[in-house]
């Protein structure tokens, strides 16, 4: 199976303030581009070269794992944002979050700390576990909540070329804009 750069739901400069066009052309253009043309060449001829994505995360180690998991990310990541996202979620994922978190509010603090609070570069996620309880999982370098047999839900990106292009070393910020264009449409369907 060969896999292929994600086409954004979006325009490129179409999530300006909060992620400005420069960082999508370097972060989805150029990074995120490497990883898939990587991940290609790492699996031709071995036994992931048919496999999905999250199989070859779950099962694979070594630079095979780095690039397939920041691929899963990234695809992930870049098609739950919208220009016309933010607010909060609804329906079973609203119920969810504040069943676990007691308000939507709480839950984006805590979502925030732990982001801020990951030594180097990874990811957080908003992940749920095959009973639809949700969990903040902080995942090192390119993992993924998949893993640990998790789903992930929603996830931020606190690699510093995610942000330092538009934020330089405020994470916290960049992480707090980021509310305001979450497709939590996208995001509900992914619960």
């Amino acid at each position: 199976m060969k896999f292929e750069l994600i086409q954004l739901p979006y325009a490129n400069d179409g999530l300006e303030p909060v992620i400005s066009k420069q960082t999508i052309d370097f972060h989805y253009g150029k990074h995120l581009l490497n990883y898939v043309n990587t991940l290609n060449k790492l699996i031709e001829g071995t036994k992931f070269e048919n496999a999905p994505l999250e199989q070859i995360v779950r099962e694979s180690d070594g630079a095979i794992f780095n690039n397939a998991g920041q691929v899963l990310n990234h695809n992930l990541y870049f098609t739950q944002f919208s220009p016309n996202g933010g607010g909060e979620p609804t329906g079973k994922l609203a119920e969810a979050i504040k069943s676990t978190w007691g308000s939507f509010e709480n839950f984006q603090k805590e979502f925030v700390a732990a982001g801020t609070g990951l030594f180097g570069s990874g990811w957080v996620w908003l992940a749920k576990d095959k009973d639809g309880k949700l969990s903040i999982t902080k995942e090192p370098n390119g993992s993924n909540p998949v893993v640990k047999g998790l789903t992930p839900i929603m996830g931020f990106d606190v690699w510093e070329h995610s942000y330092y292009l538009d934020y330089q070393n405020r994470r916290a910020d960049h992480l707090n804009a980021l509310w305001r264009i979450i497709d939590w449409e996208t995001v509900g369907k992914r619960y």
